[in-house]
């Protein structure tokens, strides 16, 4: 059966997001500390509703939006994927909600957001926490050379999805069959429900959002354009929040190893690198429990002395 949760419409650069929020909306647990929770590909807001109950009881508000692009509404008219555009985005949503910190947490492209947010505006986060995607910083190291071929052949998908038309079309093949490849492949042995799966191509069918997540990739490897210089210069900046990142030790997408490869000095207000058995990509959902007992720990160790939300 399809879990509901309230929905609140966000209004961020004439652009409208859908976000899920936690069932508690009186004056009073508005006050309460904000997690602002990010999604990935190929994923949408409903891959929280395992962390928003959860987060909740244990005294967090929570607001789950739908990423730039995932619902005709939030489509720019530019088609400007790149990832400074998402840190924008999400900087208006905390001043939107009336904020003046929130506890970021972010899976697969919201970690990769999440770090550039962090960069970009540490004065807005009382923590960061990301899941599945480690900070690039340290990628081009001779370590991570050494896991780069099985790396590049997990990573097959994102030079596919440079070739236009030919991958448009192929995510959409066969009721979008290549969304279940890639959630069996990055995650061995879960089998998500088929009620989640239902209402996630639901979302994909929606008029361009699939051209919008494709969009993601594709920008990612611009080299011209200022937005591009811009993205890839936040993800080399220092991460001034304290940071918890999590890794699924069975991660079929990218190398759990590769979170070995991150640096205490790339985050001079604390790190804690710490890996799920048993858990792959969407390790969040395959163990719930686990992800949010670490979660609500580390949120718990740095709430603010101030709310700071209206």
């Amino acid at each position: 059966m399809e879990a509901s949760f309230p929905t609140t419409t966000l209004s961020v650069g004439g652009l409208q997001f859908t976000a899920l929020e936690g069932s508690r909306s009186s004056a009073r647990d508005r006050r309460r500390p904000l997690v602002l929770c990010l999604h990935g590909f190929p994923d949408h807001h409903r891959t929280w509703r395992l962390q928003i109950p959860a987060l909740e009881e244990a005294g967090f508000r929570v607001v789950a939006p739908l990423l730039r692009g995932y619902e005709p509404s939030s489509q720019p008219i530019d088609d400007d994927y790149h990832t400074i555009r998402m840190v924008e985005d999400v900087l208006g949503f905390i001043e939107y909600l009336g904020c003046l910190r929130v506890h970021l947490v972010g899976h697969d492209w919201g970690a990769v957001i999440g770090y550039q947010v962090a960069a970009r505006a540490p004065e807005r986060l009382s923590s960061l926490t990301t899941m599945a995607v480690p900070h690039p910083k340290r990628l081009a190291s001779v370590a991570a050379l050494r896991l780069l071929p099985r790396q590049l052949r997990n990573s097959w998908y994102m030079f596919f999805f440079q070739l236009r038309l030919l991958s448009d079309v192929a995510l959409r093949r066969n009721d979008f069959a290549l969304v279940d490849k890639l959630w069996r492949d990055w995650s061995p042995g879960f089998t998500p429900p088929a009620e989640e799966m239902r209402l996630l191509k639901r979302t994909f069918r929606q008029p361009g959002v699939a051209a919008a997540a494709l969009g993601y990739y594709r920008d990612m490897f611009d080299p011209i354009t200022r937005a591009a210089a811009t993205s890839r210069a936040l993800m080399r900046a220092p991460v001034s929040v304290p940071t918890l990142a999590l890794t699924g030790a069975d991660d079929g997408c990218l190398d759990t190893r590769l979170f070995d490869l991150m640096r205490n000095e790339d985050f001079p207000h604390g790190l804690s690198v710490q890996r799920i058995a048993g858990a792959g990509h969407f390790l969040h959902q395959e163990r719930p429990d686990e992800v949010n007992r670490r979660l609500v720990d580390f949120l718990r160790r740095h709430e603010p002395g101030d709310v700071g939300c209206d």
